[in-house]
């Protein structure tokens, strides 16, 4: 059979043995448009928060719930910019995109709903006598999940961010 371009040389290039370099890493659209979309949903929210309680809460860097959804923000991202390296067709993407829809049902429902659960169960440990045994445990986090709008937000955050990235891709590699 003949070389159709495409064959034994580009997986010889490929190989491991090729050469290994930690920045390859920063070469991986994907991660990176994943990782950017956690970070600025996470600055979003974390810079809204010193706007509207005048405070600082290096909590909102890590933490979960909130406006937008990092998490949807992160796979949306990831799920965008592996159809534009792989194509939209291709396996990969709709592994990806099945797993962001994944994790934004379980985001605006199974979460959201914990965290209702968790105000409610608090409530109710606020109200017991002080003598009962369980008057004294922490109150549990309510703050889990997100709405569907917060959900959307995110999505729209990180599609956005992913796009860019593509764009500034083709730009960088006409040049």
């Amino acid at each position: 059979m003949g070389d159709d371009g495409g064959g034994d040389g580009a997986a010889a290039s490929a190989s491991p043995a090729a050469g290994f370099s930690y920045f390859a890493v920063f070469h991986n659209y994907p991660l990176v448009a994943a990782l950017l979309g956690f970070a600025v949903a996470q600055s979003i929210k974390f810079f809204v928060t010193r706007y509207k309680e005048n405070r600082w809460d290096p909590k909102q860097l890590i933490g979960s719930g909130g406006m937008p959804s990092s998490h949807s923000a992160t796979v949306t991202a990831l799920a965008v910019a592996i159809g534009f390296q792989d194509g939209f067709g291709s396996a990969l993407f709709a592994t990806a995109a099945i797993f962001a829809s994944v994790v934004m049902y379980d985001a605006s429902g199974i979460r959201l709903h914990a965290g209702k659960q968790a105000e409610v169960l608090n409530q109710i440990v606020c109200e017991l006598p002080s003598e009962h045994p369980l008057s004294e445990t922490r109150p549990l986090r309510e703050l889990l999940g997100h709405t569907p709008t917060q959900v959307v937000a995110g999505a729209l955050l990180g599609f956005m961010l992913a796009t860019a990235g593509q764009m500034f891709l083709v730009v960088a590699s006409a040049v």
